[in-house]
């Protein structure tokens, strides 16, 4: 068993519910959608085959419990969900970001999806597999990447579609960083009162500039 991997490395997670702490990435390669912001379009194509095994070789030399796997997306590769059961059964905590264009139910539950709903800007909301919002877990994470005013209002009309019982701190708006100027957004958030959270790429602040393995 082997995955197309553009990268792994060691690094401060910085985004998500996990933000801050020290984080083993597996980059895997390839993607269905072409967001024009995207910070890592290096991972649509390039790209090496890397056995299971190594692969989990690699992790381990980290000796660092918490593991993400992320992209590109993910799930386009057919063995993805087996390395995530792996990963689990080896005692890692592992989470997937994935950007919410495929169905999350072939993941084990006890991995932490991150799920990002692309909202009108991307040019590619009409790829959002909305059954998701269904199938998400209590310790599951949703992300709007907002670039205007109507990406705000999109994603204000979607969270009401997330179960009731979802974690409303699990919710993360995040401006995209040089359109939506972070004050913005947190002044629309507080106008609306709205009960979710503000999220920023910390990464960006530790590492101005640089894009890979950060």
């Amino acid at each position: 068993m082997a995955l197309l991997v553009n990268e792994i490395f060691f690094s401060i997670q910085g985004e998500s519910l996990f933000s801050g702490l020290a984080t083993v990435f597996v980059r895997l390669s390839g993607c269905n959608l072409k967001c024009p912001y995207c910070d890592t379009k290096y991972a649509w194509q390039e790209g090496k085959t890397i056995d299971t095994d190594e692969i989990v070789k690699r992790v381990s030399s980290y000796k660092c419990g918490l593991v993400e796997i992320t992209g590109g997306e993910p799930l386009l590769q057919d063995e993805t969900p087996r390395l995530i059961y792996i990963l689990l059964e080896k005692g890692y905590k592992v989470l997937l970001e994935t950007n919410g264009s495929i169905d999350i139910k072939i993941v084990d539950d006890r991995c932490i999806k991150i799920v990002d709903i692309k909202c009108p800007a991307s040019g590619e909301s009409d790829k959002n597999n909305m059954i998701n919002l269904k199938r998400l877990t209590c310790n599951d994470q949703v992300k709007f990447v907002i670039t205007d005013r109507h990406d705000y209002d999109y994603a204000k009309k979607i969270i009401k579609l997330i179960k009731t019982d979802f974690p409303k701190g699990n919710i993360l708006f995040s401006p995209v960083t040089g359109l939506l100027p972070l004050e913005r957004l947190a002044g629309w958030m507080l106008q609306d009162n709205l009960q979710v959270r503000l999220h920023i790429q910390l990464h960006k602040f530790i590492w101005p500039g640089r894009e890979r393995g950060v």
